[in-house]
Formats: structure tokens, sequence, C-alpha cells
């Protein structure tokens, strides 16, 4: 086919949908459906997986977790094998540090919160916050995990971890909250009705998808929150792979010397799990794989509606065209030049539906991004691609049956057609 006689057929192909507009557009409706839920998830799907990313990245992509309890989020009561575990020590980083040579830092911290059932809060002056997460952390604990960066003050120092003193960090949330017009440094806080310092703001952190995040948290030092709260026996241990270190074998290390240090016999099970900060990805893709599977069936059905409006709408039209037919193949039209004809009108029909699906997809990923700054979507070329090759596709697929049909139609009994 020369560009002219494609140029031809899609014109005529446009004049027949300009033709019928009620009907084109209840036809490509369906299209429309399908390609804006694929379009508008998968950019969401998009922004969501970069920001995850971002999220992994900020925890450290080198630091590991050793906790009694498997970390992330569970669904269901804890099995009571490993509730029974025994809590760690505050003396297991030490030990571990010495016992493991390939790596960098070991740290422990503990942390006392209202979902482990426990309550606290901060006063200064007339100003109050509750629901605040308490941690205790060592020095190394921000070289752990880069996510705790201090954008006001310092950190807690090894000068205040020997000597146990009363000094906190607080998050940017906290601190706005306590002293909405003043700067907090030097401030003496109650905290759970003790005083303490403040040294440090951390870098805003508002947690992920409203959870919580660095903006809730009050970091004191490690030898005071295990004097002040005895009872807060779950600690998690960190440490860090340094470049240049297998992570495996590091974590193979590690975990022989935690089995030595809590004296597993040889046949025994590990009572400690180690998590790598990746678990955050690997639960993520678990969803969207879900997410994914619902959002496929739906436009699935979307895209199957408009093609067999698509079909019914070309079947009509061949019937309405027969006279038509007959006097193009009487002048020396070819059965392809019938078959492409319609084709073509198939595609357009599918193709607006696909275009129009784009820019409702690439509205509602705007408006999320807009009233929903948690949900990042992002809309990438190779989904607008996709959209239109989907939708082209489906003019095609359910297109061709009414095209050959018209293409093998004798010319003779269309002349004679009324």
């Amino acid at each position: 086919m020369t560009r002219a006689e494609f140029r031809e057929n899609l014109l005529v192909a446009l004049d027949t949908l300009r033709a019928h507009k009620v009907r084109s557009s209840l036809t490509v409706l369906g299209i429309v459906i399908g390609v804006t839920s694929v379009i508008s998830v998968a950019a969401i799907i998009d922004g969501l997986n970069l920001y995850i990313q971002k999220r992994v990245e900020s925890f450290g992509s080198r630091t590991y977790f050793i906790s009694r309890i498997p970390l992330g989020p569970r669904f269901g009561r804890v099995p009571e094998k490993i509730r029974q575990r025994r809590y760690f020590q505050y003396e297991d980083a030490a030990r571990l540090r010495e016992m493991v040579r390939s790596v960098q830092l070991v740290t422990v911290f503990g942390t006392r919160a209202f979902f482990f059932g426990q309550t606290n809060s901060a006063q200064y002056g007339g100003q109050r916050v509750e629901r605040i997460i308490l941690r205790g952390a060592e020095p190394e604990y921000i070289d752990a995990i880069p996510l705790f960066a201090v954008t006001l003050g310092r950190f807690i120092t090894r000068y205040d971890e020997e000597r146990s003193r009363q000094v906190v960090v607080l998050g940017a949330s906290v601190a706005e909250s306590l002293f909405p017009n003043l700067d907090p440094i030097g401030k003496v806080i109650r905290l759970n009705g003790k005083l303490y310092e403040v040294i440090g703001v951390f870098e805003r952190d508002p947690g992920l998808f409203g959870g919580p995040g660095v903006d809730q948290f009050a970091v004191i030092p490690m030898s005071d929150f295990r004097k002040k709260y005895p009872e807060s026996k779950e600690l998690i241990l960190g440490f860090t792979v340094p470049p240049g270190v297998d992570p495996e074998r590091a974590k193979d290390e590690v975990t022989d010397a935690m089995r030595r240090i809590r004296k597993l016999p040889y046949n025994a099970e590990n009572d400690f799990e180690i998590t790598s900060p990746d678990f955050l990805s690997n639960l993520w893709n678990q969803l969207t794989g879900a997410l994914v599977i619902l959002t496929s069936v739906i436009s699935s059905v979307g895209l199957l509606v408009g093609g067999i409006g698509v079909m019914n709408i070309m079947l009509i039209s061949v019937t309405e065209r027969t006279s038509e037919i007959g006097i193009r193949k009487a002048v020396g039209a070819r059965k392809a030049d019938i078959r492409v004809q319609f084709l073509l009108e198939a595609m357009t029909l599918t193709g607006i539906g696909g275009i129009l699906g784009i820019m409702m997809g690439a509205t509602l990923s705007y408006l999320v991004r807009a009233f929903v700054p948690s949900v990042p979507a992002t809309l990438s070329m190779l989904w607008v691609t996709l959209g239109v090759l989907i939708s082209l596709s489906v003019g095609v697929f359910f297109g061709y049956y009414p095209a050959n049909r018209a293409a093998n139609l004798d010319p003779i009994v269309c002349l004679r057609y009324e």
C-alpha cells in the first residue's frame, strides 16, 4: 500500500467515525477505561517503586539488623515458638564486635513506643506532645542508619554515652510542636517526667505512607535508656558491612558468632533473625504483584468489553456499507484494500480510545501526586507507549474479523444489496 492509499483509507475511516459520533464514543469507552486503569496504576506503582528504593537506601544499603523476632509488618499473632525466644543482652553488641572482624561497626538500640503498649510524652512550658517513639541509641547509630541525620545541633557522643547524660535529639515534628517559635537547642524539656537537654534535631522524615517516621522520634543515650527503662527488653543489633567485603560472607560470620553468643547447640535452629534493608522492597514487590494482577484483570475486562464493542460496530459498518464495498471492488479495489480500510477504521477507533485513556491516566496520576504527596505517581514514556500499542492491538485483533468479512464479500451481491 502506498502512502497516498494509506492516507486515503485513514481519511475515509475518520469520516466514517465522524458521521457516527455517539456510536463511536460509546464504543471507545471500554478502551478508555482499560487504558486509563493500566496507565494510572502503572504510574502510581512506578513512583512508589522509586520512593521505596530511596527509602531502602536511607536505611543504609550495607546495614543489617539482628532481632529476636522478624522485623517488618506482621499479619496475625507472632507464633509462640518465636515469642519464647530469649531477649538480647546489652553486651551482645560488644561481644559481636570483638568476634567478627569483617563488619565495620556494631551497635545496639532499644525502643519504647505505643505499638509496644508503652506511652511517652514530652513537655516544654505549656506545650506537650504525646505518642513519641523513644529510642535509646549509641553514638554509632547514625552511622549505621543514615535516615537519622541531624540537621540542627549534634547527635549523642561517646562522652554522653559513658556518663549516661540526660540529653535528647528530637524529631522535627516533636521539636516544632514543643518549640513553635524558639530555637530548641539547649532547652530543657520533661521527657516522661525527667529533665533532658535538647542537643539536636533530626532532618524531616514524616514516615512511610503516613506511618511513624523520624519526625516522631526522641533519641537518648543507650546507657541512660538502659537505666531508666529496664522493662524495655526488646533490643535490636545493627551492623554494617564495609565496601570490599562480601555481605553474604559477613552475614554467615555474624550468624555463627550470634549462635556462639547465645550458646545454641549445633543442631538447633537460629533463635534470632538477620534482616537486610531490602526487606521493605521485597514486601513492597509482593504487594504490588497482587495489585498488578488485580489491575490487569480490571483493565482486561475493560479492553475486552471495548474490543467486543469495536467488533460489533465494525460488523454493523460492514453491513451498512455493503453497496460501497461492491462499488469499490467493481472499480478495481482488491481484497487487501478493503481489509486495510476496515482495519484502519478499527485501529483509529481504538487508537483514539487509547489516547484518551492515556490522557485520563496522566491526569489521575497528577491529581494523586498533588493531593497525596506520599504517593509520588510518575508517568513514564514506557507505559505511554504500551498504552498506545495495547489500544492499537485491540483494534487489530477485534477488527480483523469484520475487515476480513468485508474483503471476502462478492461484488455482484454487494451491488444488488439494498
